[in-house]
């Protein structure tokens, strides 16, 4: 009886499978973005490390606290572009190691094509100098198979790229002033 039924097992194992293989979703991206800024690293972080401001991110025209302190685990902001906004929440702040970890708990891919995104902005002091990395972690804004462009790889990385670019470029003439 076995035998007559191991073609219609190895069968069905093989259908599974190619299904299985056909419904992989996207993979989780990654940007990491860098700059050395001629200020001291205590005064870098005094304006990365303030969580309810965003003044040194363009676009960004306003950030409101929903909750929390905004130097804790736990604190909830909302990021404006114009009337658009994403909600993040901080996962890790450590003002000795100038670390801020954070998360988008309310996505918008109108307004940024991605999905569980998670970032991490850092601090290091190098000499009179500081390096800022900027680094996350996300998928693309549309979970399924065959994105429409506006939501593929291509355009989440371009998007979080062009984003951190913008903003550490900025910072660094802020704080090179």
């Amino acid at each position: 009886m076995l035998r007559k039924l191991l073609p219609v097992i190895v069968m069905l194992a093989g259908i599974v499978g190619v299904s299985t293989a056909n419904a992989h979703g996207p993979s989780r991206l990654k940007v990491s973005e860098s700059v050395t800024i001629n200020a001291p690293a205590d005064k870098v972080w005094k304006t990365v490390g303030a969580f309810e401001s965003l003044s040194w991110l363009p676009p960004v025209t306003k950030v409101v606290m929903e909750s929390g302190n905004p130097a804790e685990k736990g604190a909830v902001r909302v990021v404006y572009v114009g009337d658009q906004s994403v909600t993040e929440e901080i996962k890790r702040y450590n003002p000795d190691a100038m670390m801020l970890k954070y998360k988008i708990i309310k996505d918008n891919t109108a307004l940024l094509p991605v999905t569980n995104y998670q970032s991490t902005i850092k601090v290091k002091a190098e000499g009179d100098k500081s390096v800022v990395t900027w680094k996350a972690g996300f998928y693309r804004g549309y979970p399924n198979n065959d994105p429409p462009e506006n939501l593929n790889d291509a355009t989440a990385i371009s998007a979080i790229t062009g984003l951190y670019k913008a903003g550490l470029d900025n910072l660094k003439a802020e704080m090179e002033k």
